[in-house]
């Protein structure tokens, strides 16, 4: 009987239970996390705060799945070291478990760069965990006036989560324009403008290089006061213990497409492990929540003695912001289709005949259509594509490519 260890209690690690029991119904799992909640859904942290769901309805999995798939629980406990050699892993409470084959889906932590000042500021939050929201929810009042630095990905979905329960919200980034990562300058300034008439305030192009204990020096000169600070600037890969025990790492953990890593039986997958990005032809972190999950779902089926590989890896952001829809995918490289007419945006960049990249804003009802463009580099030759840029729908393809591609993407 296999023993599986699994690092990790969020989408990675839960796929990659169901990959295992999809192929041993036998084998004891252990699934170790350093956070005490239930599964759940991380994106949904702002909704919780916006009042649009509660912790029940977080959750990523029903209440009984750790019961049902046969998995034992250390939910609180940290595992601070792998010893590769003996197949064992250390964990915050002294004990020592060994494993046959484990996955490391450790995640990402919050990056706080180095700021003059900011050990005196006394009520600061970060925004990636529900123990964050949850002590968010706890201080903030309706009187505050908080600065978010930050108006990327995380900033902005803090922005959602608490514009309606405090005084007022200001977010600060140093580009010159709102998700630099994920928009073109058109699209941010979409989004920009439908923020702004919420009554959301921004400050670009700047950055805070002093803190007092409620207010922030900023390279402009400016001075911006607040009463609670929120830090959400960007993420760092928890690679340490596969880094310590002597595996390769860069900014990620690498492993290959069937997500081994370079140590014997030791697997990674989801934020901390790095993909091939098709679309860039670059090897980097992508985190993102569908590759944590193919990731994941590989990893587990070839700990269980399947053999898969994932090699669709694309960066890929579907997200909300009060109502506002958004999803992009690829690069943004090559010929360019744009159409922005009745409340919507949408860019599609196609290069070597291939669809390489989208960007949509409000109507993204069809956007997997564009993905699975994307994913499996179809040619677009092979379809209607004049048909397509203007209404995605299944008719674009062949009886034959639709059952073969939209069966799991649509």
């Amino acid at each position: 009987m296999k023993r599986y260890v699994i690092i990790g209690n969020s989408t990675a690690a839960i796929h990659a239970v169901e990959g295992i029991r999809s192929l041993d119904k036998e084998g004891t799992i252990l699934l170790v996390s350093d956070e005490t909640h239930f599964t759940y859904g991380r994106p949904l942290i702002s909704y919780y705060l916006y009042g649009k769901t509660d912790e029940e309805h977080m959750k990523y999995r029903p209440s009984d799945w750790y019961e049902v798939n046969g998995v034992q629980t250390k939910l609180g406990v940290r595992a601070e070291k792998i010893d590769a050699k003996e197949k064992t892993v250390t964990l915050s409470t002294g004990e020592t478990v060994g494993y046959d084959k484990l996955l490391v889906a450790t995640g990402s932590r919050p990056f706080v760069p180095p700021m003059e000042g900011l050990d005196r500021v006394e009520q600061s939050y970060s925004f990636m965990t529900m123990d964050d929201a949850l002590r968010i929810e706890r201080d903030f009042v309706k009187t505050d006036n908080v600065l978010v630095i930050g108006a990327g990905l995380i900033g902005l979905k803090c922005v959602e989560g608490i514009l309606s329960r405090v005084n007022s919200v200001t977010a600060v980034d140093m580009a010159d324009r709102i998700l630099p990562s994920i928009l073109d300058e058109e699209g941010s300034r979409i989004v920009q403008t439908y923020l702004e008439g919420l009554g959301v305030k921004f400050c670009l192009s700047d950055s805070a290089v002093k803190f007092e204990s409620n207010s922030a020096t900023m390279k402009s000169g400016k001075t911006l006061s607040f009463d609670k600070l929120v830090l959400a600037v960007g993420v760092r890969a928890n690679i340490e213990l596969v880094k310590e025990a002597g595996g390769a790492c860069e900014r990620g953990i690498c492993c290959n497409e069937k997500q081994e890593t370079s140590l014997a039986d030791v697997y990674a997958a989801g934020d901390c492990a790095i993909s091939h990005d098709i679309t860039a032809g670059v090897d980097r972190v992508l985190a993102l929540l569908p590759n944590a999950a193919f990731q994941g779902r590989t990893a587990g089926v070839n700990m269980a003695g399947g053999d898969v590989s994932f090699d669709q890896a694309i960066p890929m952001n579907a997200m909300g912001l009060f109502g506002l829809h958004m999803m992009t995918a690829g690069v943004y490289e090559g010929e360019v289709y744009k159409e922005h007419k009745d409340g919507n945006y949408k860019k599609l960049f196609c290069q070597d005949g291939v669809l390489k990249g989208f960007i949509l804003i409000g109507d993204v009802s069809r956007a997997g259509i564009y993905t699975s463009l994307i994913r499996n580099r179809t040619p677009l030759c092979e379809v209607d594509f004049d048909l397509l840029k203007t209404r995605p729908q299944l008719a674009a393809f062949s009886k034959t490519y639709r059952r073969e591609n939209f069966t799991k993407e649509v």
